[in-house]
């Protein structure tokens, strides 16, 4: 018994049954579906679907009445027959590498678009769907905090991926829009863990400049640190150094300064949302534990590593106690909360912004450099520079209605 194959196109005014009618003519025809997908885009339906029916009689016969129920329906319809050969060369297809690449900004423009998907096309690579993550904008009032970010699943075989990240990390700077590129796996689809860095990521501040400028000692300070966050210096030696500059500074000046942190846009949204869908969360930081444990009881946070301050007499003696938490540090500490907690190294997401924390961000199954410095984003798999901190999310594919769930 010969087969007949079809992709019928479907395009109008989306309305409630539309997919139950068509799909219950063909039912009567005993028809077998062997593809469907459909998207909305402000009210007007785009639906396809590929249908196997039983050559003759049938064949005619059930075109004849979806042309019918279209025109009921008030929709337009479209036929493609399908070659058997041609539909086996689609099937094996499926077996092809599949990636996300995830774009965002305040606003997305065509040009932005056009040239992250002329990088996929001169790739021979295919775009099987394209999602829009974010809300629907208003173009009356206006947004206290614009983002948009869309999705796009390609499919296809990428000889040297270096080359790829590296064309979208010129787009991103030449357009000032942030492109991020991950393998489409099972290990994406399951993060479970999220690890932070504090300064200037979680908080937008760096703490020991704030402490050094009640010290007397700011510009010092504050060039010691510039210097190690673009790598110039080792972290370890910067530490030390400005360290002994904070000697003789009051206890009683740490708990202003944890008060008035200035938390970073977008950060209580991405740890209330992670929380919410059974996400571990973790603050790795290489500034101090004073603070870090502040932040981890306002945001809700599950684990906090970072650098211990010496006190005597109700002053900061210069010194330190234990470990300093350097960038290899930060890495051992993912690796073990991961073991503690039962999840695969590739389950694990690291945000940070300086130098010191590109070992985790290389290590982590996702490293994400946030508002980083140049040679980080040079460095880092993916980076954000556009929006605020729960941009993550989109990266993640949650779109917003996700996300407000919680709320």
């Amino acid at each position: 018994m010969t087969k007949d194959i079809f992709l019928m196109n479907i395009s109008g005014q989306d309305k409630p049954g539309l997919t139950s009618s068509l799909m219950t003519v063909l039912s009567e025809y005993g028809a077998k579906i062997l593809d469907i997908g459909q998207a909305n885009i402000h009210d007007t339906l785009s639906l396809g679907f590929m249908f196997e029916i039983e050559s003759g009689d049938n064949s005619a016969s059930v075109l004849k009445d979806l042309l019918f129920k279209a025109y009921e329906l008030d929709v337009t319809a479209k036929f493609s027959p399908i070659s058997l050969e041609n539909y086996e060369k689609w099937v094996n297809l499926q077996g092809k590498d599949r990636y996300i690449v995830t774009i965002l900004g305040e606003k997305l423009s065509a040009d932005q678009i056009a040239e992250v998907t002329k990088v996929i096309s001169e790739k021979n690579l295919n775009i099987d769907a394209i999602k829009r993550l974010t809300g629907r904008t208003s173009l009356v009032n206006e947004e206290e905090y614009p983002r948009a970010s869309i999705q796009l699943s390609i499919r296809g075989k990428i000889d040297c991926k270096a080359d790829f990240t590296e064309r979208f990390m010129q787009i991103s700077r030449d357009l000032d829009v942030d492109i991020a590129f991950q393998e489409d796996n099972i290990f994406r689809r399951n993060r479970r863990l999220v690890c932070f860095d504090m300064d200037s990521t979680l908080i937008q501040a760096e703490v020991i400049d704030k402490l050094a400028e009640l010290a007397g000692v700011g510009p010092e300070v504050k060039a010691i640190t510039e210097s190690a966050m673009q790598g110039e210096i080792d972290f370890n030696e910067s530490f030390k150094k400005r360290m002994k500059l904070l000697k003789g500074l009051s206890e009683e000046v740490l708990h202003d300064v944890a008060v008035n942190l200035p938390i970073t846009k977008g950060a209580k949204r991405l740890i209330d949302t992670l929380r919410s869908y059974g996400f571990k969360t973790a603050i790795l930081s290489g500034g101090f534990t004073y603070f870090g444990d502040y932040l981890k009881e306002e945001l809700g946070m599950d684990y906090v590593y970072a650098n211990q301050l010496e006190i005597k007499d109700g002053v900061l003696t210069g010194g330190y106690l234990g470990e300093i938490v350097d960038g290899n540090k930060k890495a051992e500490y993912l690796k073990e909360i991961a073991k503690k907690e039962g999840i695969d190294i590739s389950q694990t997401i690291a945000v940070g912004d300086g130098a010191n924390d590109l070992p985790m961000l290389n290590l982590a199954g996702l490293g994400i450099a946030f508002h980083a410095k140049p040679t980080v984003k040079d460095n880092a798999q993916s980076s954000i520079s556009s929006i605020g901190l729960d941009g993550v999310l989109y990266l993640l594919g949650y779109h917003d209605r996700h996300i407000d769930l919680i709320k």
